[in-house]
């Protein structure tokens, strides 16, 4: 049969000795499998199931996601991939420090890692190699790789969103996350901006009082209306660094409504306009309600994400009602001057926290203006 040779580390644990190596992604994915097994209870109708195993069952949207990650420029899995072999599936040479893995289905029972995998299997760039690190038990008792599971996804963190966005302070390509996370910062930064000290932002967490805004609250509400795929255009600005002309093809119909911060995202490369255009338009909403947009109490939702994310929903109509690429705050005022929500009434008891809360707001702020133009 054919062997897949690859050079290895072992390494001693308390629960025994494993083998550190790196696999080329093709035979990982032909010799690994996900151990989901069914058990059945009830009656002969199986009405009820359930399902045991090492792994959980494969998310098809969490294999599509990877799958289009893995073809990124750069793309990486840093993190080990865990099998379990059969003894009678490998041969470990001491003296050579090499593992002779038979190159066959089902040989690799994966511990950790099968939407990687899964995900590989779109991995279409030829010119390229993509190796993995894996992490490899042999002869491994069934409670054992339970438990060696069970730990990993008991003790993984997820790491905030807004960290993920402050982060991109440090990238030197251009990117929608990048600018995003660009304007939250040079809005909370200054004085004279309607978000100032209200945004989260990381490094800055000092001014508790203000802060009513997560940066990831922030970013997300700007970001789509900028682009549909932020991971492909950062991919392409990537990809593209060295030639200072390239750029991304303008919107146009009804995907440049959708996305009518794009074609600006896409030629200005200060972040300068859409940075101005957020300021006039929540300038205008400070004015009109000072006090709920600047008080931050725990009853007050307006400058809190119920009200930011109803406010930016309502953006959209607004900037495309006024049809000019940079309004005014006075354009963006006229609009704001014909609602008559009370300053004082914006409380979780009339906008309950979350999405209801967030669709009657936006609801209610349309049909008092946009609505009664048309």
């Amino acid at each position: 049969m054919d062997k897949i040779k690859v050079n290895c580390l072992e390494a001693q644990q308390p629960i025994g000795p494993m083998y550190i190596a790196v696999i080329d992604h093709k035979n990982l994915i032909n010799i690994s499998y996900a151990d989901v097994r069914r058990l059945e209870l009830g009656n002969e109708n199986r009405e009820i199931e359930d399902y045991i195993g090492i792994q959980r069952e494969l998310v098809p949207a969490r294999e599509k996601e990877i799958g289009r990650y893995v073809n990124l420029i750069d793309a990486t899995f840093p993190n080990s991939i865990i099998l379990s072999i059969e003894s009678k599936y490998v041969e470990y040479d001491e003296k050579n420090k090499i593992l002779l893995i038979d190159n066959d289905k089902n040989v690799a029972k994966v511990l950790d890692g099968q939407h990687r995998i899964a995900g590989l299997k779109h991995f279409d760039q030829e010119e390229l190699k993509f190796e993995c690190i894996v992490t490899i038990y042999i002869d491994m008792e069934l409670e054992d790789q339970a438990i060696v599971f069970s730990t990993i996804n008991k003790e993984q963190k997820k790491v905030s969103n807004s960290l993920v966005a402050d982060l991109f302070a440090f990238a030197q390509s251009k990117s929608p996350q990048k600018t995003c996370h660009n304007i939250a910062r040079a809005l909370n930064k200054n004085e004279n901006s309607p978000f100032f000290k209200k945004i989260k932002i990381l490094e800055n967490a000092r001014d508790k009082e203000n802060e009513s805004l997560t940066q990831d609250t922030f970013v997300k509400s700007l970001m789509k209306y900028i682009s549909s795929d932020p991971q492909q255009d950062r991919d392409f600005y990537k990809r593209h660094k060295d030639r200072k002309h390239s750029k991304l093809p303008h919107t146009t119909g009804v995907e440049e409504k959708r996305l009518f911060l794009r074609n600006i995202f896409i030629d200005d490369d200060t972040d300068v306009k859409i940075a101005q255009i957020l300021w006039n338009y929540f300038y205008a909403v400070k004015n009109k309600w000072p006090e709920a947009w600047g008080v931050v109490r725990d009853n007050n939702v307006l400058n809190k994400s119920t009200g930011f994310i109803a406010l930016m929903r309502f953006f959209k109509d607004v900037y495309l009602y006024i049809n000019k690429e940079v309004p005014t705050k006075e354009e963006f005022e006229k609009i704001f001057q014909q609602i008559e929500i009370a300053d004082n009434t914006f409380t979780k008891e009339n906008y309950i926290p979350g999405s209801s809360g967030q669709s009657a707001l936006y609801n209610i702020l349309k049909k008092q203006s946009i609505d009664r133009r048309a």
